[in-house]
């Protein structure tokens, strides 16, 4: 079993790629879960999917231990602090609203998207041409994705105007973009200081994400004499040292 446990986390096997690729799909529709459900009742059945989706979690968790594949320094890592905190909240049920502002960490789980970067650039040439834009892109839908459920969780029970997760978006992309309509406001000092973080790190992210898109189109390719990681697509000779070098390309153009 611990020899299959590692294959598919670790191998090089198409199957180890369909049950990575499986578990971000899993990711992706748990976030999406979380947002869904901020539109409906608490009930016995959406309470059973949470426990559902906390016992998947955890598997992950102690499959991932059991490898060795996470080691007691990478227990400090982000994503994996909100693993453990979305195991307790899903597995809570009885803590009801009180802990429910732990699942919004659940979306730092995208970050593991990351990890299958290298395999989606193999089975995706879109990918390889623009991964730094795709890496910034992410890097802005999990920020947005946070806020929002920030926003949501310390709103929706005193603020009439966030009253679901649609409110709770609105607000935080008007904020992110400084376009402030002042239809919804945030209240309180705490609802200052997160508008104010919204607007400071989602520029910062806004800016970023623009200086990917306008900066000339590079690819990914390690000069094996000077080291120069980053090369026109149609390049032949690196620029720094001139040595030749073969880019993958698809043949067109």
């Amino acid at each position: 079993m611990s020899r299959l446990i590692s294959e598919l986390y670790e191998g090089n096997t198409n199957r180890a790629h369909r049950f990575r690729y499986a578990l971000l799909a899993f990711d992706i529709a748990t976030v999406l879960f979380v947002i869904g459900t901020s539109f409906l009742p608490r009930t016995q059945v959406v309470e059973w999917a949470d426990t559902g989706i906390g016992l998947i979690i955890l598997l992950d968790l102690v499959a991932r231990f059991s490898t060795g594949e996470m080691t007691m320094r990478s227990i400090f890592r982000p994503s994996t602090l909100a693993d453990f905190a979305a195991v307790f909240s899903f597995l809570a049920p009885l803590s009801g609203e009180g802990f429910g502002f732990l699942r919004i960490l659940r979306t730092l789980r995208l970050l593991h998207t990351y990890q299958v970067l290298a395999r989606l650039r193999v089975d995706f040439p879109f990918v390889r041409q623009h991964e730094d834009a795709l890496i910034a892109v992410l890097n802005l839908l999990v920020f947005l994705f946070i806020m929002t459920g920030v926003v949501y969780e310390t709103q929706h029970r005193t603020n009439a105007e966030i009253a679901n997760y649609a409110d709770a978006l609105y607000f935080t992309v008007t904020a992110l973009t400084t376009t402030g309509f002042g239809d919804i406001t945030l209240e309180g000092t705490s609802g200052r200081l997160i508008s104010v973080s919204i607007m400071i790190f989602g520029v910062t992210l806004f800016l970023r994400l623009a200086q990917v898109l306008f900066r000339p189109n590079k690819v990914r390719y390690l000069c094996s004499t000077c080291g120069l990681s980053r090369h026109d697509p149609d390049a032949v000779h690196c620029k720094a040292c001139g040595a030749i070098v073969n880019i993958e390309n698809e043949g067109e153009g």
